[in-house]
């Protein structure tokens, strides 16, 4: 092992760490902003309080489906709790600032490539399946959320509510999103696909 994979290795490891920090600092703020215990959260998103908790203190890093309960429940887009809102209206995120968080059960990667801006409620993000692979199934969202999805490489199954829609490479998905849903990967190789979640209708 040379020294400069040692140091990349330590680099993605601080990066991971910090990335960690903010979910805990967003998830704990947004919590006592709205008044809520530990135990009223848990029992909103359907997470228990000692998860809950863990996140907070920067000790567990929730799945994507977990994560996705606490987004709606303290209603807010999922890339709100990975990073801060910022104040500015031409931003450039580097590809080594995007927060990513990886499902480790799963294998599930997902890249926040949208800025949170204030008063905004358009959530962008970059999604990878390992081959075979499953999100497993998020929560419904609150009624007027819709999801656009496109598919840049593989083969991708999408199941919302009690219909199932196979997305093919190139192809694209709108649904509204106030119903459970899930996505697999259909094939042998890893499927990427954008995912937009637009919450500015949402009521």
């Amino acid at each position: 092992m040379t020294v400069r994979t040692i140091v990349d290795r330590e680099q993605v490891a601080a990066e991971a760490r910090s990335q960690i920090e903010v979910l805990a600092e967003e998830v704990r703020r947004r919590r006592r902003e709205r008044g809520l215990s530990l135990e009223q959260l848990g029992t909103l998103a359907g997470v228990s309080r000692s998860m809950i908790s863990k996140i907070e203190r920067a000790e567990a890093v929730p799945s994507t489906t977990v994560l996705s309960r606490l987004a709606e429940a303290l209603d807010v887009t999922f890339s709100r709790l990975m990073t801060p809102a910022v104040e500015r209206e031409v931003l450039l995120i580097p590809a080594s600032r995007q927060p990513v968080l990886r499902d480790e059960a799963s294998g599930f990667l997902r890249r926040c490539i949208s800025p949170v801006l204030p008063g905004r409620g358009i959530d962008w993000v970059l999604n990878t399946l390992p081959p075979n692979g499953s999100t497993g199934e998020f929560v419904a969202h609150r009624r007027g959320v819709s999801e656009y999805i496109f598919v840049l490489k593989g083969r991708l199954r999408a199941t919302v509510g009690e219909r199932s829609i196979v997305v093919e490479e190139g192809d694209s998905l709108y649904f509204e999103a106030d119903a459970g849903h899930a996505f697999a990967n259909l094939g042998p190789e890893p499927c990427q696909y954008f995912l937009v979640i637009d919450a500015s209708r949402a009521r």
